[in-house]
């Protein structure tokens, strides 16, 4: 199994967040529509999915030149600052690190442990070391007008729906509506992880990412949104990232942990309510069933070091799917191993 990074750059706002299990799903479908895409067919490639993942994708983050911006981990305040919680100032304290929501490693050194305070940072000093990067001291985001200087912005996309009887506007169905949109700051680039099996090449899959980010990722791609390329890509080792003597993994995507390999977990829940793409679209139920999932940044306190003899984490989900029995969804995860300080 080889890891690499892939650098994509966006080149228009997205409908859908970039996270791992919808990648992963987006790379299926590439797989179903070109079969000499892998050389081999979805059928195959998910034959032993559920023991040996042909591919683990995580979610995508920001890239800073030597760095990479990860999401601050899930953990209590006090696993990542130091806090002298007998002083009533730490209350006060306490507020202004909980806007820390960024963690920001560099790409060539080790995280020995997640408590170090310059790990971590605030939209705006975040926003103000990129801009600094990039020498630019306005605001641009892909065509949009701002009064303020942001990096992600969400914005609301208005729609319309005629009525062809009337030519207008009008009630229920044919009611304005808007459609929420991320659009990044023109200076982001974002990076994405991959594991691959020794029988798929990253040319493969920068090739599907090729071809997603051509015809646009998840929601109102058809109407020009989720575009982005792929800026280039380099072979690296997670675990050259991690601690020498981690005792947790700091995940990178979506999963769903297997059962009695963790003795505590620090994750926000993150629920699917997956719909399936393609012809599947159309069919009598669209939806796929709900899945409860632990959020990227989620740390797990490991039982025993045999954990980390993978580089993934998680499990395979089946039975999302009442019109194709067949359907999979990606509950793995990349992962860092980390030292997290916790009270035995």
């Amino acid at each position: 199994m080889k890891t690499y990074e892939i650098v994509i750059k966006p080149i228009s706002g997205f409908g859908t967040p970039l996270k791992g299990d919808t990648l992963f799903g987006h790379i299926c479908w590439q797989a179903v529509y070109d079969d000499r895409l892998f050389d081999k067919s979805i059928t195959e490639l998910l034959s032993d999915y559920a023991v040996n993942p042909f591919m683990v994708v995580s979610s995508a983050f920001i890239k800073m030149k030597d760095y990479y911006i990860l999401k601050r981990p899930d953990t209590p305040l006090d696993m990542l600052f130091n806090l002298d919680l007998s002083n009533r100032e730490t209350i006060k304290k306490r507020k202004d690190l909980k806007k820390k929501i960024w963690m920001k490693l560099k790409s060539n050194t080790k995280i020995q442990s997640l408590k170090v305070d310059e790990f971590y940072l605030t939209e705006d000093e975040l926003l103000n070391e990129l801009l600094k990067t990039a020498h630019i001291k306005t605001n641009k985001l892909f065509g949009l007008k701002s009064n303020s200087v942001c990096l992600i912005k969400d914005y609301q996309q208005p729609h319309n729906t005629i009525n062809r009887l009337t030519g207008t506007t009008g009630e229920e169905r044919f009611a304005p509506f808007s459609v929420s949109q991320n659009v990044f700051n023109e200076i982001v680039e974002l990076v994405v992880f991959v594991m691959v099996r020794d029988d798929i090449t990253i040319e493969m899959v920068t090739e599907a990412l090729k071809r997603i980010g051509m015809t646009g990722f998840g929601k109102d791609a058809s109407t020009g949104l989720g575009k982005f390329e792929i800026k280039g890509y380099k072979q690296l080792n997670l675990k050259s990232l991690g601690a020498d003597n981690p005792n947790a993994c700091y995940t990178l995507s979506p999963c769903v942990p297997e059962r009695d390999f963790f003795r505590k977990a620090y994750f926000s829940p993150f629920i699917r309510f997956g719909r399936h793409g393609d012809i599947l679209a159309r069919s009598s139920n669209p939806f796929k069933n709900p899945i409860i999932m632990a959020d990227e940044g989620a740390v797990f306190l490991v039982k025993d070091g045999s954990v980390f003899e993978k580089p993934y984490i998680g499990m395979a989900i089946s039975g999302i799917s009442k019109v194709e029995p067949k359907a999979l969804a990606q509950g793995y995860s990349l992962y860092l191993p980390v030292k997290v300080e916790v009270e035995e």
